[in-house]
């Protein structure tokens, strides 16, 4: 396979259900590639990971999403805005105040909850006669979860995952003008929606160790608090990325194992591989497949002189497949040791909710298995046509 004029906004046929032969062409014969004038990709573990924690790029987007996503639109707010796409200081402030309510304990109290919603979601899941792991499962514990911590009325909850999908989608190396519009009018609401639950909770404040909301609107860092913009997009932020990465991963991890059934059945006779498996499903099918930074100063990368200035495109799925960081990239080892996979990131903006996901993985998976070892696909699954974002949008199981 030769790829010289390889681009994430038009990718060859069947890039999107299998990409992983493209991005080890990629690592072989072009592993910093230019897209296009001034923008990289990069496919290689060592190149991935020295970026992310390099102190000359710089992770604020709005050189990229100005003529992407429209100046001045609401979508453009919300992703110049929130915590992942900025740069300290507001990086900084956010993200100590999250760390705050998402710290070991905090987590640990949460794990009672997450297992009696497994185990409700898996009671509802025994009595339909089609489920869908995705629609019944996988897309509901994320929104939960994440809903609690917000401290979200379940009543308001429905539209959460809607408007997730349409704000994120906008984020594709090409986003169409109907899916700019679909993100545009999700934002809108969901801050509507923010804007009257936050008004709320200044009247009538949670516990700020356990409500992450609460927090973050009385929290101050060096004297200073987040505005109202930074706020309410910072919320959106929160329970938009805690969706994405735990449905994914719980959708694509069942995929994988129901796949390579042997693995499954040992999973299953094996809990105590729990830990270990989550971490190899999260480097096997990572479900954030791409992620950006701008480059502040001049840098070398695989022997190739990089501008400052240039747009830097890091491909988190290839760089989890790389031989020269794992051995038998393309086995699935559930007790793969060491696992450097770079799925959540590495350095300032290693993903903040990274531990979380693994929790609610852990026991989403565990219960599965537990509940329902013969669990398989029932009818070919329905992939999610997205390139950054890996997973499913449905999925047919029988569960016994």
């Amino acid at each position: 396979m030769t790829l010289p004029h390889f681009s994430l906004a038009s990718p060859p046929p069947g890039f999107i259900d299998n990409p992983y032969p493209v991005y080890a062409a990629l690592r072989a014969q072009s592993p910093v590639h230019e897209m296009a004038p001034g923008s990289f990709l990069l496919t290689r573990h060592a190149d991935v990971s020295d970026v992310y924690r390099s102190a000359d790029v710089s992770s604020d987007k709005q050189r990229e999403f100005g003529p992407k996503l429209g100046v001045g639109s609401p979508i453009h707010a919300h992703h110049t805005t929130s915590l992942v796409f900025n740069d300290p200081p507001l990086h900084t402030r956010v993200r100590r105040l999250m760390m705050g309510a998402l710290n070991q304990r905090a987590i640990a109290r949460m794990e009672a909850g997450v297992v009696r919603l497994v185990d409700d979601l898996l009671d509802r899941m025994a009595t339909l006669p089609a489920p869908d792991l995705i629609e019944d499962f996988a897309s509901r514990i994320p929104v939960e979860v994440i809903g609690n911590l917000l401290a979200v009325p379940h009543a308001a909850r429905e539209p959460l995952r809607e408007w997730s999908l349409a704000i994120l989608s906008a984020l594709e190396p090409a986003p169409s003008p109907a899916v700019l519009a679909r993100a545009n009018a999700a934002t809108t609401d969901f801050l509507a929606a923010l804007r009257t639950l936050v008004a709320q909770r200044r009247v009538e404040p949670g516990d700020p160790d356990v409500d992450v909301l609460t927090r973050l609107i009385q929290g101050e860092i060096d004297g200073e608090r987040l505005s109202e913009d930074e706020l309410l997009h910072n919320c959106i932020f929160l329970l938009n990325a805690g969706h994405e990465t735990t449905s994914n991963l719980i959708g694509n991890g069942m995929h994988a194992l129901m796949t390579h059934r042997e693995q499954l059945e040992r999973l299953a006779a094996e809990p105590a591989l729990m830990t270990t498996a989550v971490e190899e499903l999260l480097r096997f099918e990572s479900p954030l497949q791409l992620n950006n930074r701008l480059t502040l100063a001049p840098m070398t990368l695989g022997g190739r002189e990089i501008p400052a200035g240039s747009f830097l495109t890091l491909g988190i799925g290839a760089a989890n497949r790389d031989p020269e960081a794992f051995t038998q990239p393309d086995r699935l080892d559930l007790a793969r040791k060491p696992n450097p996979h770079v799925a959540f990131g590495h350095g300032a903006h290693a993903c903040a909710g990274m531990n979380v996901a693994r929790l609610e993985a852990r026991i989403a998976l565990g219960g599965l298995l537990a509940r329902f070892p013969g669990i398989r696909l029932e009818g070919a699954p329905k992939r999610d046509m997205r390139v950054r974002f890996r997973g499913f949008s449905g999925m047919p199981v029988a569960l016994r």
